[in-house]
């Protein structure tokens, strides 16, 4: 399988290829915000590309779940809900523990390396202190999957792989609400990196109960952050309301 740590290709074979990569990154990235219009005029201009590989994206990404189509009105980022993230978090939880537990039993000093100096670079990576800045989140959130990829990618399995990637990939989306929307004290960052560093010791010692319930209490603690964030804005009928 592709490697989930690098899903766009430094050079895309087509402009439709091309479309599809930039806008998933923004999407992932939180440049658009829920429910935001898709314009294909206007991607047509922020990307110099044409209308045809713009609408090819479109339809990639729906596929995908990252953006839904309106008839007649074309396509808006997908929204978020409380619901959602919540089913989407056990799902991850579930998935993360299988793929930790067979990682553990499989992995090999290679493997073991690459977990070191993710963990290395992430430790050096500020969070943003602000909602504008967007590169620190981007630069922030790469490092932290690179991480938690390590961590599973010795499974055995890239079917399990896939699907921990699509996971991923829409959690990514809900944590973009967290990095953009408040700033993170000194004490946090230290205390995010201390959990890494700790789920990292008890992975590289091969403990399997201890490293499993750390790494499930770390993706609680997301869970629950997020979900604060999601009570007040929900509007009832699992959906933040939507923009014009």
């Amino acid at each position: 399988m592709n490697d989930p740590l690098a899903p766009f290709d430094l050079e895309p074979r087509s402009e439709a290829e091309r479309a599809y990569q930039v806008l998933r990154r923004e999407l992932l990235s939180g440049e658009w915000l829920p429910l935001e219009r898709l314009r294909p005029s206007v991607l047509q201009q922020r990307f110099e590309l044409g209308l045809t590989p713009i609408r090819e994206a479109l339809m990639r990404l729906a596929a995908d779940g990252l953006v839904q189509g309106e008839a007649q009105r074309g396509y808006r980022a997908c929204g978020v809900s409380a619901s959602e993230w919540k089913d989407l978090m056990s799902t991850r939880r579930e998935l993360e523990q299988s793929c930790l537990t067979q990682a553990m039993q499989l992995g090999d000093a290679t493997w073991e390396a690459r977990i070191v100096a993710t963990m290395h670079l992430l430790a050096r990576t500020p969070l943003p202190k602000s909602a504008s800045d967007r590169k620190s989140a981007e630069l922030w959130e790469v490092r932290h999957r690179n991480f938690h990829f390590a961590l599973v990618s010795a499974c055995g399995s890239d079917w399990r792989l896939r699907f921990w990637s699509t996971l991923t990939d829409h959690s990514e989306r809900y944590r973009k609400l967290r990095l953009l929307r408040r700033k993170e004290t000194a004490a946090h960052v230290r205390n995010a990196v201390g959990d890494h560093q700790t789920i990292m010791e008890a992975v590289l010692a091969r403990d399997v109960p201890r490293a499993t319930q750390l790494m499930d209490d770390h993706l609680a603690t997301t869970e629950r952050a997020i979900s604060e964030l999601l009570r007040h804005a929900d509007d009832g009928n699992g959906k933040h309301k939507q923009q014009t």
